[in-house]
């Protein structure tokens, strides 16, 4: 399985670089019939949205292909968006068949030296996510309303042509912007949650200490990719009910995936810039995650590990960051440090995990351990620990003390 994996990943990612050339060439006669309708487009528009969150880069890159390939001309491939130009599309789809070969032989590197590299790769889907929301999602949603306002325009004006109101001037009146309202941020909040979730696939690749675990999630988003893809060629309608159900399982997901989100960007960040160099563990208040056995406190939440007057631990975080501060008192325990490879926690002597620790401790565990007079002392974590911490990342005790 670990040989068919890599090998199964890395010819999905190279079918979606090389499926829009293929529909360019070869155009659906099913397909010109569904854009007779004029609201087709924004079934057309949803897929589209859909599949750029899911894979920010290879999503922009293979719909700006698709669109270099059936313009027209050159003229009309010169009024083409920026994403649109070769310039940027054949670059993207590089870099994504890049981070496929990366995928693909990580099964038989070491994570230590994988790891810098699932990294740059998270920092890629974040500044690729956030240029599609600002100006690919909007551009698209924009073009797609002036198509459909054009589209009933001239439908309007065929019918009043015959019965004496051809001079009312319909055409010169563009509604377009007022549909943009309706639809850009309906599409910007679906691409948010789609986004979010999926970007929590690329965090839990850069938490995994094996990469067959790595080779089987890229795989399955890619997969469902291919599958959103393929039903959106067959027909329109197929590919937006199926991106409706995918954007509502991402709005349930959400509160999850935006704490691990939350979590790959405070670990990438500190990881890319040595934040542990000059760091100073503090004696009463020090940043950490909540593990997933700390009560009624949700997994991988940011908040502060703070020492009471009595000497006591109380957890203080804001949910989702912005709402009101709440305090969680950390259950009397001996507490310990596990320190992993790539990643440390604060553990019971049971091994359960109360606290996951930033980059920013990698060395320092020993200091922390000292500063806010943990009894456990510093503990090396295992495979048995890594797997544990994988468990937790996904449910178990973690779905319990969300349940709780």
């Amino acid at each position: 399985m670990k040989r068919v994996a890599p090998l199964l990943l890395l010819s999905l990612s190279l079918t979606l670089i090389l499926a829009p050339f293929a529909w360019a060439a070869a155009p659906s006669a099913a397909s010109a019939a569904a854009d007779k309708s004029p609201v087709a487009p924004l079934a057309t528009a949803i897929s589209t949205v859909t599949g750029i969150a899911i894979s920010p880069l290879l999503g922009t890159g293979a719909y700006g292909a698709y669109q270099w390939m059936t313009a027209k001309d050159d003229a009309a491939r010169a009024a083409l968006p920026w994403y649109a130009q070769w310039k940027f599309f054949v670059p993207a789809l590089l870099i994504v068949g890049a981070c496929a070969a990366k995928d693909a032989l990580g099964t038989a590197l070491p994570p230590g030296l994988k790891k810098p590299f699932d990294v740059l790769e998270l920092v890629e889907n974040k500044t690729s996510g956030l240029v599609a929301a600002g100006a690919v999602v909007p551009f698209t949603m924009a073009s797609v309303s002036k198509i459909i306002v054009s589209g009933k325009t001239a439908a309007a004006g065929a019918a009043l042509g015959t019965s004496g109101f051809a001079m009312v001037q319909l055409g010169a009146i563009d509604w377009s912007w007022l549909l943009d309202i309706l639809t850009v941020p309906f599409a910007l909040a679906a691409f948010g949650f789609v986004w979010m979730a999926s970007h929590a696939i690329n965090v839990l690749i850069l938490l995994s200490p094996w990469g067959a675990i790595d080779a089987a999630l890229k795989s399955i988003r890619t997969g469902l990719l291919g599958l959103l893809t393929l039903c959106a060629a067959i027909n329109p309608w197929v590919g937006a009910a199926l991106s409706l159900i995918l954007i509502v399982v991402a709005y349930f997901v959400a509160g999850w995936a935006f704490r691990l989100t939350v979590f790959g960007t405070v670990f990438c960040w500190e990881f890319v810039t040595g934040k542990k160099n000059g760091f100073t563990p503090q004696a009463t208040n020090n940043p950490m995650f909540a593990g997933g056995n700390l009560p009624r406190v949700p997994a991988r939440t940011f908040g502060r590990l703070v020492t009471r007057a009595d000497g006591g631990f109380e957890f203080v975080y804001q949910p989702w960051l912005v709402l009101a501060e709440r305090r969680a008192p950390v259950p009397a325990a001996t507490l310990a440090i596990g320190r992993g490879f790539f990643l440390s926690t604060i553990v019971t002597e049971n091994g359960d995990t109360f606290f996951l620790l930033p980059p920013r401790y990698r060395g320092h565990e020993g200091e922390l351990l000292r500063v806010v007079k943990l009894a456990g002392g510093v503990r090396e974590a295992g495979l048995r620990k890594a797997w544990s911490a994988m468990k937790e990342l996904f449910g178990g005790a973690a779905a319990k003390t969300q349940l709780a």
